[in-house]
This record gives C-alpha cells, sequence and structure tokens, in this order.
C-alpha cells in the first residue's frame, strides 16, 4: 500500500539539507527496495524548495511514519513539517496499475 510523505524544511535550514545530504542519500539506498520514487522539491528555476516527496511502498501508516523517523534529515530536525497519505497507483512509468 503506497504512502505519499511530503516534507517542508524549517526556513533558513538550507545548510543543515547540504551537511547531512551524504547521511540522507545513503538512507535511500537502504531503503531502495521501498521507494517507488522519491525527490527534493525545487522552484521552477531549478533551486531548492527546502523540501521533499517520498513514494513509498509499506504495509501500513505506522511504517511510513518509521520510514520518515530514520531519515537523517529528520534526526537533525531539518523538517518543519511532515505529511504522510495514502496514495492510489493510477500509473507508473506509462502503465497503468489499476
Amino acid at each position: 500500500m503506497p504512502f505519499i510523505i511530503e516534507t517542508w524544511d524549517k526556513p533558513g535550514h538550507q545548510h543543515l539539507r547540504q551537511q547531512t545530504r551524504p547521511e540522507h542519500l545513503q538512507f535511500l539506498e537502504d531503503i531502495a527496495p521501498r521507494l517507488i520514487a522519491c525527490g527534493a522539491k525545487l522552484n521552477d528555476d531549478g533551486t531548492d524548495a527546502g523540501g521533499g516527496i517520498y513514494i513509498v511502498d509499506v504495509d501500513t501508516r505506522a511504517e511510513a511514519e518509521a520510514t520518515i523517523a530514520a531519515d537523517p534529515f529528520t534526526a537533525v530536525q531539518l523538517f518543519e513539517r511532515v505529511e504522510i497519505k495514502r496514495w492510489r497507483k493510477a500509473y507508473v512509468d506509462g502503465t497503468c496499475k489499476l
């Protein structure tokens, strides 16, 4: 059962995102089997918008919560806000999943 996890960084914390990025990328490698997609949110000009989106394939909301809790960005208190919503796969990579 997929979940979308959307995060918003605390204002003025771009330095913390950059400092913790190597550990965050390793974390993503470690959970890759559960990731449908993920990435940083960007402004139209390509600069970092301060947050990200993870689409994870886990069985429960508790597992989605545990996933974001284990992210090094959470450990350094980068996030101002996190929202978790169930997600229905309709199309992935151009293929209907309904």
